[in-house]
């Protein structure tokens, strides 16, 4: 007897909007439009022929029929993804797919890879910078270093470090005719944003700094170049802990002041959980927070 099959490529969209109750996150998760989500979910309805979201001006909530389907569609498709990274595993063994943000990986990360390399010389690491969440199984990724709140369904989370959030500039701002030594001195300073939530403003008015505009100076989207920036000494950038730490310890930088305020997110290290089956993840996994210590 032929199987009684649904949509297929309907199902994750369901199982995303099932999860999230409301299908324009659930559109974000799978790099999709609202309007594939919905009509996705419709075609499932239909071929169906029950309702399994009921739908009211601003949120959807699933129905008796629906939130027992949608247990049974997520476990499928989490028993689908686990037979399928054991079934390309094989292929894929040596090389590890990391994604992560660019500032992490320009200024953390890859000056640090030569040792992971030294230890697992036959794991090849693939970096991939972006700002957006991975979709694992899509994109092809093993393993994901995000800062934020650590809250990803579905995921493995592991809080991997915290953060400070500081001045830092070059030596030689420390010198010359308006040299860096209180927090005031920063009127004489161009100063570097990289668009972090805790921006200048929030830094000086914690340190009591009157008289300086917190919206002049140079402002990137990147904080590997507002990093770099301030090596170069064009001014002053708000530093986080894990971004300027290399720059740091080899004197590209310096504080020219203690006082730092503590960031509102962290660094964490983020896998399908049953990825850490894999040598390669758990070894790259267990490296990340050694290098943290």
């Amino acid at each position: 007897m032929p199987r009684k099959l649904p949509p297929l490529n309907a199902l994750p969209a369901f199982e995303a909007a099932a999860r999230h109750l409301n299908f324009s996150r659930a559109a974000d998760e799978l790099n999709l439009t609202h309007g594939a989500i919905s009509r996705a979910v419709k075609h499932l309805e239909e071929q169906l022929g029950v309702q399994l979201f009921e739908r009211a001006t601003r949120s959807v909530r699933l129905t008796p029929v629906g939130e027992p389907y949608a247990r049974a569609v997520r476990e499928m498709l989490d028993q689908l993804t686990v037979a399928t990274l054991a079934a390309t595993s094989r292929h894929s063994n040596t090389s590890l797919n990391v994604s992560t943000s660019d500032g992490f990986a320009g200024k953390w990360l890859v000056p640090r890879l030569y040792r992971f390399h030294r230890a697992h010389g036959d794991i090849d690491v693939r970096v991939s910078t972006s700002g957006k969440l991975t979709n694992f199984l899509g994109d092809g990724i093993d393993i994901a270093i995000r800062y934020g709140g650590g809250h990803y369904p579905g995921l493995t989370s592991e809080f991997l470090t915290g953060e400070e959030v500081f001045p830092v500039c070059s030596p030689r701002l420390l010198e010359g005719p308006h040299p860096l030594r209180t927090p005031q001195d920063l009127k004489h300073h161009t100063l570097i944003r990289d668009g972090y939530r805790i921006d200048w403003a929030a830094w000086l008015a914690s340190a009591g700094v009157e008289g300086v505009d917190p919206n002049s100076g140079l402002t990137f989207d990147s904080a590997t170049f507002a990093v770099e920036s301030a090596v170069q000494g064009e001014g002053v950038v708000l530093g986080r802990t894990m971004l300027v730490s290399a720059d740091l310890a080899t004197g590209r930088l310096v504080r020219p002041f203690d006082h730092a305020l503590k960031a509102v997110s962290s660094f964490y290290v983020v896998y399908p959980p049953e990825a850490i089956r894999q040598r390669k993840v758990k070894a790259f996994r267990d490296w990340l927070f050694a290098e943290v210590g």
